[in-house]
């Protein structure tokens, strides 16, 4: 196959790593346990970045398990990949 030919279809691939998703690194379509998608991991997400987004069942369940899941895990916006809670 000629250069020509195959630098045209790169060129018109419109996807690339830069357009990927933060979160799944979906570049197509994002998986369905992406932040995006799922409220479920919406959730636990925040829960884990400020331990005020917790419900009061889920608070009371740690309490009972004695976990301490208190403060904030970044100051203002966080960024990259949430650390598991301490």
């Amino acid at each position: 196959m000629p250069t020509t030919n195959l630098s045209t279809w790169y060129h018109s691939n419109a996807y690339s790593a830069d357009a990927a998703c933060e979160h799944c690194a979906g570049i197509i379509r994002h998986e369905p346990w992406c932040i995006t998608r799922s409220d479920v991991v919406t959730y636990a997400y925040e829960a884990v970045l400020d331990a005020d987004k917790l419900t009061i069942g889920d608070q009371l369940i740690l309490h009972a398990l004695g976990v301490v899941w208190s403060g904030k895990m970044c100051k203002g916006q966080c960024q990259g990949t949430p650390i598991a809670a301490r």
